[in-house]
């Protein structure tokens, strides 16, 4: 695995997704009170920003049309998403998010 600082944990305040580019993958990073995670930044339904949805627990909703994605699977909770979306490794060192992009998490929901 190869760990690339996406951005500052001060920069992500808990309850809360920014957008962060890493090479050619547009992913959401996501701080919550259980952690913090990253997701591709695009709806499976809907092909919007993960990222400007609302955080609650360990999921996220996507703003357009109101799907609901677990934050560690990927998998979609409420509908009218049905296809999962990609979720992948992160890890907080000295202050900085580091997620590794070439290697989504495999989840057995997936």
């Amino acid at each position: 695995m190869t760990f690339v600082r996406a951005c500052a944990l001060a920069e992500v305040p808990v309850g809360t997704a920014a957008p962060v580019v890493l090479g050619d993958t547009e992913i959401a990073v996501v701080n919550t009170d259980g952690g913090v995670y990253a997701i591709l930044d695009c709806c499976s339904h809907g092909e919007v920003p993960l990222s400007e949805g609302e955080v609650e627990g360990s999921t996220i909703e996507c703003y357009m049309h109101g799907s609901r994605f677990d934050l560690r699977t990927g998998n979609p909770l409420e509908l009218p998403a049905v296809v999962p979306v990609p979720v992948y490794p992160v890890r907080v060192d000295a202050g900085d998010i580091l997620i590794d992009p070439d290697n989504p998490i495999q989840t057995q929901e997936q």
